[in-house]
């Protein structure tokens, strides 16, 4: 009766009762639990979570507990009562079988680019009677965004790219010979080559075309800055309908296939031999290429070659001829009927 006959009284005397109550309750409880820490029936956390409904100024009184903590006594006490109140009625939605769950993680699985609406659409057409908020429920929750990765990215344009560069040769004469590439990305394949101990942009656009035929063009075509890539080629490269991919100054990372491509030539071969001329140079790589588009095996190509290389298993004999040089044509077999002979190691 008292607090009731504050509140009548004014504003200011019923906070001030009430603070007096609660100042009260909280010496009770530190004489029933001193030296320890305060122990809190149900009613003293109730009568809390009351001060904190009723009272705007109620964390100011509080000392030997957090606000946080009574918030929490609260939302406690909140899902209990659902909690309760759900035990007491109809039970909630019906549970979904476990067919149908997987069937909603596995498109979820196969289709990332798919959510809810469009599995649920999709559950629909098939006659599964299902609401699309259980169907957000049971979808895979991946930590990474529902896209394709740069690798598969790069696979599916590799067949519109090209790469092109220049690559010097010293030789025997102390001249220097310029090596004009065309790399196909998709199988690693070298379109066309041709050497010049003084190339120009005419020269280099030139090559260009004989490359690609109409029909084969690439769309997009990667380089570095060199000069040789003037205004005349740009104008051929835009003459053919290909796109021009620059890539920074001095970061070759970005043409990483050709850099490696010309890598091999040198490691494989040039390194091993001294050039006379043009028509040597010219000789030599159009002999490496052959070897490196039939015989060469890649990673990137799940160990095949450029050129698809057939298998050729132990029951066709034993090998007779093997390499003979840095590079050669595949190994031969001898006839079958030398098959059961097991080969040497």
């Amino acid at each position: 009766m008292t607090v009731v006959s504050s509140f009548c009284g004014g504003c200011s005397r019923a906070a001030l009762e009430l603070e007096n109550l609660a100042l009260r309750h909280q010496i009770g409880i530190l004489q029933r639990s001193a030296r320890k820490r305060p122990k809190l029936t149900p009613w003293d956390r109730l009568l809390w979570v009351w001060f904190s409904r009723i009272w705007s100024d109620w964390r100011s009184a509080l000392a030997i507990v957090k606000p946080e903590t009574v918030v929490g006594w609260h939302r406690a006490g909140f899902r209990l009562f659902w909690t309760w109140k759900g035990r007491r009625g109809q039970r909630g939605r019906p549970l979904i079988s476990r067919e149908i769950r997987d069937l909603i993680r596995q498109m979820c699985r196969e289709n990332p680019g798919w959510g809810a609406p469009r599995i649920h659409g999709e559950l629909l057409k098939l006659g599964l009677d299902i609401g699309e908020s259980s169907v957000s429920k049971y979808l895979v929750r991946s930590s990474r965004p529902p896209s394709q990765t740069w690798r598969t990215f790069l696979e599916n344009h590799a067949k519109q790219l090209a790469s092109i560069d220049f690559f010097t040769v010293p030789t025997l004469r102390f001249q220097v010979l310029y090596v004009f590439l065309v790399l196909a990305h998709d199988r690693r394949r070298i379109l066309h080559f041709n050497v010049t101990a003084h190339p120009t942009a005419e020269w280099t656009g030139q090559q260009l075309r004989q490359a690609f035929p109409f029909d084969q063009l690439p769309r997009y075509l990667l380089r570095d800055r060199d000069t040789i890539f003037g205004n005349n080629f740009r104008d051929q490269v835009r003459d053919l309908g290909i796109r021009e991919v620059v890539c920074a100054p001095r970061s070759p990372w970005q043409r990483a296939y050709v850099e490696r491509v010309i890598g091999s030539i040198r490691r494989e071969c040039l390194d091993h031999l001294i050039v006379f001329n043009e028509v040597s140079l010219r000789r030599t790589l159009r002999s490496y290429f052959e070897y490196y588009h039939k015989s060469r095996t890649h990673l990137s190509l799940a160990k095949d070659s450029p050129e698809p290389r057939p298998i050729q298993p132990v029951e066709m004999g034993r090998v007779v001829a093997g390499t003979t040089g840095r590079w050669t044509s595949p190994p031969l077999r001898t006839a079958s009927r030398l098959s059961n002979v097991p080969p040497p190691y």
